[in-house]
This record gives structure tokens, C-alpha cells and sequence, in this order.
């Protein structure tokens, strides 16, 4: 894997950048379409590939490894052969997973064990599990394991966290370095920063993920209830320190508006379940504002779901149409909204990257949040 650093916007942090890997190129800053267990709910690959242009795709860690398991993965040949996702992907190390979807668990020194939360049946993630499990998937990027503390944690106990996320981080690379990867293509491990709201403390984690010299760093633990500027602040205090040569990946974040707030300070590579999770749910993002499609007032608008956005996926579809699917409890309501929330979300940050290059990025961002956070 190799970063390039292309341009970086006059007077702010956002960058211009190209990541070469194994399975094809990325251009950033990139939205990552999650594929929780190596499927983006309700999209045909077909369709991430040629209609939404997606270059990468996130997966996990915790539910591959419970359903279907390595073994099935392995015997598949990976992840890319098992999905028949021919481009890149990431996986995220299960540790948020564990932490807050498994029935009971148990955090030690030596690791996490955990309940599943399908069966029931009893696990144990180690840092070295963890590497070992994504050699078996697979995918280009993988995640360190750590512990992911609430949002609200106290100083003592995020102290105490982040001291235990460094010591499995250093078991993490011990294990990747004693390792290799199974299936003919390169893989590359991300260390997390982490140190929740305290500046101090993510200080202290960005400085220290730095010695291992990665191919890219990762933000962990934000957008977790914090205000948004905290989170603003935190990304600015890790970017500053975070190595320039090298990506930097703002985990599970967030609204358009994070995701152009994050690219101003810096972050490159994005991931969230919200344009599908949202659109699943009626609700619709476009380049004039935040759509529910269930409202009353789209019933007889013949429109596009957006009038002025020609890259999406939709143009076909009116809002009347993708209404009344909506409100009969159509399947296919829930695909349109999918494809058209991905292929907007990728639209942003295509769009960021043009402006970056431009070098107008700043006032383009100033212009475009209050049109797309506006409620229609």
C-alpha cells in the first residue's frame, strides 16, 4: 500500500490524495460504503462497482468471525473471492462490536471475552486473535483491537483504557509482523488514536501510535454523543501530530456535515452505516437539503429525488414513486434510498476533492453545509 499526498487546500488541512493498493487504486478523501458482513444491506455489487463508483468497502471483523466463520472464509480463498468484491476493502477489528453488542463480556489484560450475540456461545479476542482473523479475511487494511469507552467516560477510566489500548497495540504489530498474509496480496494494519473527549490524552495516543510507522493511521471513539465541536477539536489535535505522508481515517463518522468539517481538518478516509441505515428508513440525503420521504407533501411531486444532482443513481425515480414504496413497505424503497444516500455521500466527497484541488475547498464547504443540512 502507498499514499500519495497530491495537493492540500490553501489555509486549511484538507487534502488530495491517491492510495495505491493490491486490489485498485483510491482516491481521497473517500467515503467507504460499510459492508458490516462483507455486503452493503440491500446493494448489488454491480451497482457499488458501476452506479454509486465506490472504490473501497468496509467489513467486520466481529460478524464475519461469528457468521460464517473463518473457516468457511478461509476455504473460499478471502474475503474478496468469498463476496466476489473485487476491489479494496477494510476491515474494523470487532473491538467497538464487542463492546457494545455482545450480551456479556469480560476485559482483561489478555483480551475480551465476550458472548455472542446470535447464539449465546462464549469467545475470547486477543490482539493476536484479531490479526489473526483479518490474515483470514483478508482485507487490504486491517484494524488494531482495542477498547472503544463510552463517550461520556470519565478522565480516570478513559485513562486507564487508553493505557490498556496501547499495550494490546503493541501485541497487535508484534503479531503482524510475525505474520503473513494468506492469500498473495499485501495487507496493511492501522493503529486507532484514541483518549475520548480529553486533549491530553489524545495528544499522548496520536504520539504514540506514530512510532510503528504504519501505512495509515486511524480516529477512533468520536461521534459517540460528544458535541461536535469537541469531536472538531480532537481531529485537529491528532492531525496535527499524525504523520502528513500517510492516510488518516476517521472511524464511523458521520453527517455530511462531519464528514466536510473532517476533510477541512485533514481526514481522508471515512466510513458510516447512515446513508443506508437512514435511507432504509426514509430518510434521504440531496445536494438542497435532507429529505423524509414518508411526509405528505411528496405524494403527487413527479420530480427527481434530485432535481440537481445528475451524478446519482436515481434520476429515474420521482418522489411520488419512491413515496408511495416507502408507505406500501416495498423492498425496493429501501434499495432506491440505499443507492441514492451511497452515491450522494460519494458525490461529497468527489466533489470535496475537486475543490481541494481547485483550492477554493473553504468556501466551497461554507456554501455547500447550509444547503445540505437544510430540511426540505
Amino acid at each position: 500500500m502507498k499514499f500519495t499526498l497530491q495537493h492540500t487546500s490553501p489555509s486549511t488541512g484538507a487534502r488530495a490524495g491517491r492510495i495505491a493498493t493490491d486490489h485498485g487504486e483510491i482516491l481521497t478523501p473517500i467515503f467507504m460504503p460499510v459492508g458490516t458482513a462483507a455486503s452493503v444491506k440491500g446493494v448489488f455489487h454491480r451497482d457499488l462497482a458501476s452506479e454509486i463508483r465506490a472504490q473501497i468497502i468496509l467489513a467486520n471483523t466481529y460478524h464475519l468471525y461469528l457468521r460464517p466463520g473463518m473457516e468457511i472464509i478461509e476455504q473460499a480463498g478471502g474475503v474478496h473471492r468469498f463476496s466476489s468484491w473485487s476491489g479494496p476493502m477494510l476491515t474494523d477489528s470487532g473491538g467497538y462490536q464487542v463492546f457494545s453488542l455482545a450480551a456479556a463480556r469480560k476485559l482483561t489484560e489478555e483480551g475480551c471475552r465476550f458472548s455472542s450475540h446470535i447464539d449465546g456461545s462464549k469467545h475470547l479476542f486477543t490482539p493476536e486473535t484479531v490479526i489473526d482473523v483479518q490474515r483470514t479475511i483478508g482485507a487490504d487494511v486491517m484494524m488494531a483491537f482495542d477498547e472503544c469507552p463510552p463517550g461520556d467516560a470519565p478522565y480516570d477510566y478513559a485513562r486507564k483504557s487508553l493505557s490498556l489500548t496501547h499495550r494490546w497495540l503493541e501485541r497487535c504489530f508484534e503479531r503482524f509482523a510475525a505474520t503473513s498474509p494468506k492469500y498473495g496480496h499485501t495487507q496493511s494494519l492501522f493503529p486507532i488514536v484514541q483518549g475520548c473527549i480529553y486533549e491530553d490524552l489524545r495528544t499522548e495516543s496520536a504520539r504514540f501510535v506514530q512510532q510503528f510507522d504504519a501505512d495509515g493511521y486511524a480516529i477512533g471513539g468520536l461521534a459517540v454523543g460528544e458535541p461536535a465541536e469537541q469531536m472538531y477539536r480532537m481531529i485537529e489535535l491528532a492531525n496535527a501530530i499524525l504523520p502528513a505522508d500517510r492516510p488518516r481515517y476517521l472511524m464511523g463518522v458521520g453527517t455530511p456535515e462531519n464528514i466536510l468539517e473532517a476533510i477541512d481538518r485533514g481526514v481522508d478516509m471515512f466510513d458510516c452505516v447512515m446513508p443506508t441505515r437512514n435511507g432504509r428508513n426514509g430518510m434521504l440525503f440531496t445536494s438542497e437539503g435532507v429529505i423524509n420521504i414518508r411526509n405528505e407533501k411528496w405524494r403527487n411531486d413527479f420530480s427527481p429525488i434530485d432535481p440537481s444532482g445528475t451524478a446519482f443513481v436515481d434520476s429515474a425515480y420521482t418522489k411520488a414513486y419512491l413515496r408511495h414504496l416507502a408507505v406500501a413497505g416495498e423492498m425496493l424503497a429501501a434499495q432506491i434510498a440505499s443507492l441514492h444516500n451511497l452515491a450522494f455521500y460519494l458525490w461529497l466527497v468527489e466533489s470535496a476533492r475537486e475543490h481541494i484541488l481547485l483550492g477554493d475547498y473553504r468556501q466551497w464547504k461554507e456554501q455547500m453545509i447550509p444547503r445540505i443540512t437544510k430540511r426540505l
